[in-house]
């Protein structure tokens, strides 16, 4: 098995899902276990303020790293060109980026490991919910309102050739405030 590959043979890409989905029991547990009496409050906040932080942090990667930085641009060309493809990044890389990125500048930052893995929870339920809503967009039928929204936001995505826009995933919030949301033709 191919720890860097984008397009995934179907139980890697659905590990993918699952290891994700343990890192969120795991990391939720150790903040219940860990964290001093009477902090928890300050652990949702911390986690409310990760999974802000990943939408911002979603929408930037996906319009200037995934839209214009090689090799990224190259390979996500290649999601776009086919789109229900299992390609996805892959999780050794995503959660050595998470880990390097998000949880030890926030170690170090606070010297608590609890407010650290409480920032970190939120990011990684926000790329865990990423992940399912992209992945839904292109591969699930719905009746549920809100993902055929995301479902039509995702689909003007992948038909922006000339001017890339709708760029968020998750959420349009960042599309409206950096003004690459995309006018709907009639």
């Amino acid at each position: 098995m191919k720890l860097f590959t984008m397009e995934h043979s179907k139980i890697a890409y659905r590990a993918d899902f699952a290891l994700y989905g343990i890192a969120v029991m795991v990391l939720a547990a150790f903040i219940i276990i860990a964290e001093p009496h009477g902090q928890w409050l300050e652990s949702l906040v911390l986690l409310g303020i990760g999974l802000v932080s990943w939408t911002l942090l979603e929408y930037v990667l996906h319009r200037f790293v995934m839209h214009g930085l090689q090799p990224f641009s190259r390979w996500h060309a290649e999601h776009h060109q086919r789109p229900r493809a299992l390609i996805s990044t892959p999780t050794v890389l995503s959660m050595m980026l998470i880990t390097t990125l998000i949880f030890l500048p926030a170690f170090m930052l606070s010297d608590n490991l609890w407010s650290a893995c409480a920032l970190t929870l939120g990011i990684v339920i926000g790329y865990l919910s990423f992940a399912i809503v992209h992945h839904a967009t292109h591969h699930w039928s719905t009746n549920s309102a809100w993902l055929k929204r995301r479902k039509h936001w995702h689909s003007l995505h992948h038909r922006s050739n000339k001017q890339p826009s709708c760029f968020g995933v998750t959420s349009t919030f960042w599309d409206y405030v950096f003004g690459s949301t995309r006018k709907q033709r009639k």
